[in-house]
């Protein structure tokens, strides 16, 4: 007779595992992502209460959603952290195909249109996805999945691995590009440069990209595919003057707001330009033109401050990886949030095209707050696991 007996983690060796994980954790990264999402809660209360109060609802309601989002992404971080990314090799091709479905779904009679393009999913209870920014990391995944499959012997990516890599970018990009979102494409498209740079792929291949993206932009203008409000968005940004009372208006307004706020800014809450909902979209695109006003130069250079410390220890974390998968995934995150802040602060300022992607961790968003936390808990991973 066996007797098979089963032992279960005491309190003690549980309460140590808790506090291995603690104590790994890289603790700046999560301090300047928890610190970014509470500005970004009350920039958003800023720009969303006195237009909740005059159609008589809760001047509150977008602060407590944006909360409730943070608890919702930080949970989600907390849960994939825990997970060894090297076991979500596995699980990639499943990732990707989810991705590629909630894409597809939003191209449906399902997906609902928001500023111009069809990007998003209605879910009961007020809820909304935006499939799009889940991509971003199906996509990182996927592309470091492949170009880390090197045999022993080479300290390149095969060919077949790149063009299967940009194969897994670019499925994604054409179906985001259907809805149409410019801005998010463009993220991907620099975060897919990164990542292939970095994986060793040989000159022709990063030439390749660089000169196919400028041809197929050229034909886009050239064959008038882009949608009409997206040629509008670039001529305000190379004449600002020449529609004055479209998104011309958007970015001057953005910049009067900006300019106003000075060194120490007007006071949280009592920006004329906030107050007045002047500049439109300041709960998502322009929040940052809120930080400007009512937070002045040192407010709005320290949310700079913050999205560069996560950037510097992605870019640590990425060459302490122990491993090239996670090595890949680090440079792909990094890319992705360095891209998308300078996108967004930029057309705030006026010195880049206003594409409509958000501002990571700071503007409105469910799917953009998930998205983003996702991002950190990724870093986290590949942080934790090269300590081991």
């Amino acid at each position: 007779m066996v007797v098979v007996t089963l032992t279960y983690p005491t309190a003690g060796v549980q309460r140590r595992r808790e506090a291995s994980y603690v104590g790994r954790l890289d603790w700046v990264l999560v301090i300047c992502a928890l610190a970014l999402s509470v500005i970004g809660a009350l920039l958003v209360y800023s720009a969303t209460k006195g237009a909740q109060i005059d159609k008589g609802l809760d001047p509150q309601a977008f602060f407590k959603k944006h909360l409730i989002n943070l608890v919702v992404g930080i949970a989600c971080a907390f849960l994939v952290s825990r997970f060894d990314y090297r076991l979500l090799r596995a699980y990639t091709p499943i990732l990707w195909g989810v991705s590629i479905l909630g894409l597809l779904v939003v191209l449906s009679p399902i997906g609902k249109t928001v500023n111009g393009a069809k990007a998003w999913i209605f879910l009961p209870g007020g809820l909304s996805l935006q499939p799009a920014e889940f991509a971003k990391v199906a996509i990182i995944l996927g592309m470091a999945m492949l170009l880390s499959e090197k045999r022993d012997s080479e300290d390149e990516p095969r060919d077949v691995d790149v063009a299967y890599s940009l194969g897994v970018a670019g499925l994604p990009m054409a179906l985001i590009m259907l809805q149409p979102d410019l801005g998010t494409v463009l993220v991907i498209a620099c975060l897919v440069f990164g990542i292939l740079a970095v994986s060793g792929a040989r000159a022709r291949w990063l030439v390749g990209i660089l000169v196919g993206g400028a041809l197929i932009a050229l034909v886009a203008v050239q064959l008038h595919l882009l949608k009409p409000y997206q040629v509008d968005r670039f001529t305000a940004f190379t004449n600002p003057d020449a529609n004055g009372r479209g998104l011309g208006f958007n970015t001057q307004q953005a910049r009067i707001a900006i300019g106003s706020g000075g060194l120490l800014g007007t006071g949280l809450f009592h920006g004329p330009q906030t107050q007045g909902r002047f500049v439109p979209e300041n709960q998502t695109d322009f929040v940052y033109s809120v930080a400007g006003e009512e937070l002045g130069f040192l407010g709005a250079g320290a949310i700079i401050l913050l999205l560069g410390l996560i950037l510097w220890r992605a870019v640590r974390i990425a060459m302490r990886a122990s491993d090239l998968f996670g090595r890949l995934v680090a440079v792909g995150v990094a890319v992705w949030l360095a891209f998308q802040a300078f996108e967004n602060i930029g057309m705030n300022l006026g010195i880049m095209p206003v594409t409509g992607v958000p501002l990571p961790f700071v503007s409105y968003g469910g799917t953009s707050m998930f998205a983003s936390w996702l991002a950190i808990a990724l870093l986290l991973n590949v942080h934790m696991r090269a300590q081991e």
